[in-house]
């Protein structure tokens, strides 16, 4: 090919390169790319270090003291073996000491290094984000990490999403804080990190993202960290499934939904999750609140009592130890009875509340699905056994109960049902999945089991600025100003001696200066003319067209976030409304006083109405 065809064909190349990323902002996607890149990383590795560090700990105590090998769940049960059935596991005495210890390490660590790694590391995420500026301590996501490998690992019934959710939003948090980003770029990566972190670990990119944006508001989701907990929450679970696999945590059937007179039960079934959650979310901050907090014994002995009454429970009925990732899956393998479905899930929200609600490390969102999962079971069953033409697939229950039961009792209906169906595979129940969520969702959706959750972006302190601008957008500038009918102007070669008694008549603190034609060509400000009165000759000698500054005007269809910009940029004491249909006509003056009144009767109007 000659050259000048290819100098030719470079040259159209490059121009259309310049064209093509006018319409693109590469500084902007390719620094939140970078940083979510990095998050995902860090995240995928965090989750690797913690699930090694849990099945560690869980192979020193509960497996090599207590000889204790509950089921896996078909995604991690390759080679380990056949599982154990439930009557091979009971009466074992070191249930008894080894959740304690558990606790009570657990215990030492969070309350001597860091107290708001107490709990469920999920609210503390989301505290964060509402009430903190986005900070996490950097201590926090590592004492979060160990306490909770060793309350999980140790039998308490406790999940990995709460510390893997502040490992990856603590190294958000901190790398926000390193490179001096703003709040609301601190917030978002924030939320990536939780992405991340809960994408990788439950190999649910899609459904890890959105839970992270959902989690947050009771009825809203952050938008704004859509795109980047995305991505993150990707390479998160790239990173994490590349060492532990790209399966499903649990094996299904080709479950499918084939009959709609199947929807009234699964309408029902939504309805009962919800009950079955508000009563979870009751007792667990009722044991936490009226039981482990009035007791007068340090915080850190307190886990070691719900770990004792967790072993306690454990002794006689061993299947609510630890995640029961395990058991879920015999339930979807319909391995267990339906009497002892229902008594599992009922007795899991007692372990929960022994292990996290006395002040234990660990997540909340595990034993959740667990007890949806029972509960579904026995549902099921159930309903099998009296409608068996109708519900022709009753382990597809347990499936829909994982989702409903914690859509209901979290207020995350969307995340769930995507997660759910990333756990399992079960993409052929998407409808049941979406539809018994959405009913769970609707009639629980006054409790929730974060209790930092705030209703809506209003009610957030990380929007509360939102808030001032989207109400100041609804505020017409002619509700506010005050109309005036002899609104002076100064004629530009008037002298200060005569301009000051036109100030010290009137209330308004600045006019506009008109040339010999009429026209507005600036304004005076009473601000201006203080800063030179009292020099010598100045009276006379300096003039309005000396001293006025650039006009700046606002019109009455103007809203007042737009007076408000303007107020900022020039720092005017009040600025001047002229008529839409005659520019050169002053209606009136507005003042900042009269923009924040109006504010503030909007907010008072808007309170009372939510």
């Amino acid at each position: 090919m000659p050259r000048s065809r290819v100098r030719r064909s470079l040259v159209v190349g490059r121009r259309f390169v310049q064209r093509f990323s006018k319409h693109f902002e590469f500084k902007f996607t390719g620094r939140w790319m970078l940083y979510s890149f990095m998050v995902g990383i860090v995240a995928g590795l965090g989750g690797i270090l913690f699930v090694h560090l849990q099945e560690f700990i869980e192979l020193v105590s509960l497996k090599g003291l207590a000889d204790f090998n509950p089921p896996l769940p078909g995604g991690e049960a390759a080679g380990a073996g056949a599982p154990a059935e439930a009557g091979d596991l009971r009466y074992n005495w070191w249930f008894f000491i080894i959740p304690t210890v558990g606790g009570l390490i657990s215990g030492l660590l969070v309350y001597i290094w860091a107290p708001e790694a107490e709990g469920h590391g999920t609210d503390g995420v989301i505290k964060s984000f509402h009430h903190e500026r986005g900070i996490i301590r950097a201590r926090v996501p590592l004492i979060k990490t160990i306490a909770s490998a060793v309350t999980i690992g140790t039998g308490g019934s406790a999940g990995r999403e709460g510390p893997i959710a502040q490992i990856g939003a603590g190294f958000g948090s901190i790398l926000a804080t390193k490179l001096k980003l703003t709040d609301s770029d601190r917030r978002i990566m924030l939320v990536s990190g939780m992405a991340a972190g809960i994408g990788s670990i439950f190999r649910s990119p899609i459904g890890g993202a959105i839970f992270a944006v959902e989690s947050i508001y009771n009825d809203d989701i952050e938008t704004e960290g859509l795109v980047p907990a995305i991505t993150a929450s990707i390479i998160g679970y790239s990173v994490f499934a590349s060492l532990h696999g790209w399966g499903t945590i649990f094996n299904t059937a080709d479950f499918i939904f084939r009959h709609p007179l199947e929807l009234l039960f699964y309408g029902l079934f939504g309805l009962l999750c919800a009950l079955l959650g508000i009563l979870y979310v009751k007792v667990f901050y009722g044991m936490h609140e009226r039981v482990f907090a009035p007791l007068p014994i340090p915080k850190h002995i307190k886990p070691a009592l719900g770990g004792l009454l967790l072993g306690t429970l454990g002794f006689f009925f061993p299947y609510i130890l630890g995640s029961g990732y395990g058991w879920i899956q015999q339930a979807i393998d319909g391995q267990m009875a339906i009497s002892l479905m229902l008594l599992a899930a009922v007795l899991k929200v007692l372990a929960t509340s022994f292990s996290i609600g006395s002040g234990g490390s660990g997540g909340i969102f595990a034993p959740s699905l667990f007890m949806g999962a029972m509960f579904g079971g026995a549902y099921g069953g159930f309903a099998h056994q009296l409608f068996p033409e109708v519900v022709t697939q009753p382990d597809a229950y347990v499936l829909i109960g994982m989702a409903a039961f914690f859509a209901g009792a979290a207020n995350v209906p969307v995340s769930m049902t995507i997660m759910i169906t990333e756990m399992t595979g079960g993409y052929g129940l998407l409808v049941p999945l979406i539809f018994t969520s959405t009913v769970a969702f609707f009639v629980a959706r006054k409790w929730s089991i974060y209790s930092q959750q705030v209703k809506n972006h209003a009610e957030s302190p990380a929007h509360r600025g939102d808030l001032i601008v989207d109400i100041l957008k609804e505020i017409p500038v002619r509700v506010a100003f005050k109309e005036t009918t002899d609104a002076p102007v100064i004629n530009h070669c008037l002298p200060i001696d005569r301009i000051l008694p036109m100030f010290s008549e009137r209330d308004e603190d600045s006019f506009p200066v008109v040339d010999d034609d009429g026209n507005f060509t600036g304004l005076l400000t009473m601000n201006t003319l203080r800063a030179i009165i009292g020099e010598e000759g100045a009276g006379n000698l300096i003039l309005a067209e000396d001293i006025k500054t650039p006009f700046e005007k606002v019109t009455p269809s103007e809203n007042l976030h737009r007076a408000l910009s303007k107020f900022l940029q020039t720092r005017y004491p009040s600025l001047p409304v002229v008529d839409e249909q005659d520019p050169g006509k002053v209606l009136g003056f507005l003042t900042y006083r009269d923009l924040i009144s109006a504010y503030d009767e909007a907010l008072i109007k808007w309170s009372t109405q939510a």
